[in-house]
Formats: C-alpha cells, sequence, structure tokens
C-alpha cells in the first residue's frame, strides 16, 4: 500500500468546518503574520489600532508579560505551529524538526508560505530569530529551556515544560499568550464533539474492542512504541478504542530491539518514519521474519501514516485529522 503523504484541500476544509463556526471563522478572520506592526501603519498615514494592554500568562518559567495583541509571532516547535495557525494566526517565523524537509502537510501551503524558518528545533538560529523583530515566541522547556535567557532577551517567551501528552493544557496557554480565548475554546468544544461522534460511530461497527498499535521509527532514536501518555494515544483515547496489552502503559514512547517487533503488533498497526527510512530502521524491520509475522501485517491491517500528523501534528487541527484517519483505517 502507498504511503500516505498528504491530506486533501478537501479534506482539510471538510476538516476545518468541522471545528464549529465560531472557531473557523476566527481562522479565517485572524490576524496574520504578515501584518505591518503598528509602526508601519503610522508611516502609512492609516492611524494605528489602539493595543490591547499587556497580559500577564503563568509559564513554566512564571508570570510573563506579554503584549495583548501579539502579531510578530515565532513559532519554536511544531506544537505551538498547530496552536497558532489553528487560533488564525499565520507565525512570522518557525523551527521544524531537524530532519522535516517543510511544513506539514496537513495544513496548506497557502497558510504557511510566509512563514520564516529560524533553523532546527531545538537549535534555532539566534540571529534569524531577531531580525524577524518579534513580539512574542512560543516554545516548551523540552527543545528551549537552556537558551530561555537569550530567547526573553529577543521578545517575550512563553515556553510550556514540555509537549506531547499534556498538549491540551498546552494548547490553553497558547491560546492565553495569544489573546484568543474564546476562539480557543470554540476548538476544544469542537474536538470534543468530534471525538464522541468517531466514537460512537466506532461502538455502533462493533469496532471499539479492536486494539491499535502505534510504532514508529526515528532516525537516531529506532523502533518506537506509544503509550496513552503521547499525543496519537491520547486521541485514541479520546476516541475510546482499545491499545494492545504493550502499549496499554502510562507512558509517553519506548525503544524496543528489532527482536522484539512482536511487541508492536494489534489488530490494527499504524506506523510512521521519521528521518531517512533506512537509517531509522524501517527498511530492515519491514523486510524481517518479526513484521511479516505480525498479525496485522499478515491481516493486511498495516497502514504507514504521515509521521508531521500523527506524531508531530500536536495540536487540535492535528487531533482532529487523526480521528479522521483513525475512523477510516477501522473501517467505521
Amino acid at each position: 500500500m502507498p504511503r500516505i503523504s498528504r491530506i486533501s484541500r478537501r479534506t482539510f476544509l471538510a476538516g476545518l468546518g468541522g471545528l464549529g463556526g465560531a472557531a473557523a471563522l476566527t481562522a479565517c478572520s485572524g490576524s496574520g503574520g504578515s501584518q505591518p506592526p503598528a509602526a508601519d501603519f503610522e508611516a502609512s498615514g492609516t492611524p494605528s489600532p489602539t493595543p490591547l494592554p499587556p497580559v500577564t500568562v503563568n509559564a513554566a518559567t512564571g508570570p510573563v508579560q506579554v503584549p495583548g495583541e501579539p502579531l510578530r509571532v515565532v513559532v519554536l516547535d511544531t506544537d505551538v505551529l498547530d496552536s497558532m495557525l489553528t487560533l488564525g494566526i499565520t507565525p512570522v517565523g518557525a523551527a521544524l524538526p531537524a530532519a522535516d524537509t517543510g511544513f506539514p502537510a496537513y495544513w496548506p501551503a497557502s497558510r504557511t508560505a510566509g512563514v520564516r524558518l529560524v533553523g532546527p528545533a531545538g537549535a534555532p538560529d539566534l540571529a534569524a530569530l531577531r531580525a524577524l523583530r518579534p513580539d512574542l515566541i512560543l516554545s516548551n522547556q523540552t527543545r528551549d529551556g537552556d537558551r530561555y535567557e537569550q530567547l526573553r532577551a529577543i521578545a517575550p517567551t512563553v515556553l510550556t515544560q514540555t509537549t506531547g501528552a499534556p498538549w491540551k493544557a498546552n494548547f490553553q496557554l497558547h491560546a492565553q499568550a495569544l489573546g484568543r480565548v474564546a476562539a480557543g475554546a470554540a476548538f476544544v468544544a469542537s474536538y470534543q464533539k468530534h471525538a464522541g461522534q468517531v466514537a460512537g460511530a466506532l461502538a455502533a461497527a462493533k469496532l471499539s474492542g479492536r486494539k491499535v498499535s502505534l510504532v514508529r521509527f526515528t532516525e537516531g532514536g529506532g523502533i518506537r512504541l506509544f503509550g496513552r501518555q503521547s499525543f496519537p494515544g491520547s486521541v485514541l483515547a479520546d476516541a475510546e478504542v482499545g491499545r494492545p496489552d504493550a502499549q496499554n502503559v502510562d507512558q509517553s514512547d519506548f525503544e524496543i530491539p528489532l527482536d522484539q517487533i512482536g511487541r508492536a503488533d494489534g489488530d490494527l498497526l499504524l506506523y510512521a518514519t521519521y528521518g531517512d527510512p533506512e537509517k531509522a530502521g524501517e527498511e530492515a524491520a519491514l523486510a524481517s521474519p518479526g513484521w511479516q509475522g505480525l498479525g496485522a501485517v499478515k491481516a493486511h491491517r498495516a497502514f504507514p501514516v504521515d509521521d508531521q500528523l500523527w506524531f508531530q501534528g500536536i495540536g487540535y487541527t492535528g487531533a482532529n485529522f487523526v480521528l479522521d484517519e483513525l475512523q477510516r483505517f477501522l473501517g467505521a
């Protein structure tokens, strides 16, 4: 079966429509990163809008005062990229994981066309970041805790503790920092409704008991299985589907050697690759007798998925697409 590498524009628009009218309108009418700063309005002779007062948010590093209406925002990980685009704001700059060759395909190119890359996540180019004149920087301590002082010298910097499992709480902080709390609440409610609909459809089709396995081949990180305390694991839990015993654990992810590939089995097996497939071990694993002997593989129930969606699309838009794909893979 060919690798799933892109979600169509039609699917994207359908998913956006499912997020609810208020949130969708916000996404369409939100202030983008390409909007000029207040000084440019003044230079053109157009009156500047009255700025909103600063807001203090409680980040992982403590209270941080941020602009009341930040327009030039730089994001340094994939979860904050999803949060910003979901809330209708286009960042002026972004850092992506080192092995990614472009922005996630579940977003139309028109939404990311003007975003400047500022180096790899975890090692951003501070000079390039500074040149963008941001008024807010968003990231997490796992990626950027060791350069927090350097970042906040450039602009107010809001860090969550980590990414992945706490994505829902992190989104709330992102919405506060971006001044989009009401829009954020609309997206949360729409996602909860969507997850309930998918869970209901799976239950009606008697598919809720199917155990779904999540496998990721990572360059430099080997073969990884994902538990409940991960972004995709939490989305599966919201859809009320089962997990194989080896992955039905309160962990994010853990590495296994190839000779333990049997722990990756499930009624449905979904796998993705980060980086070069050969260096990540995907090619060797898929050709191995252990993989070929998995029940899901023999039943033709093992499917490749888009890594940038399932494992990096850590936010409400990414989660909505994951729900749609999960339902399709399970056949409900």
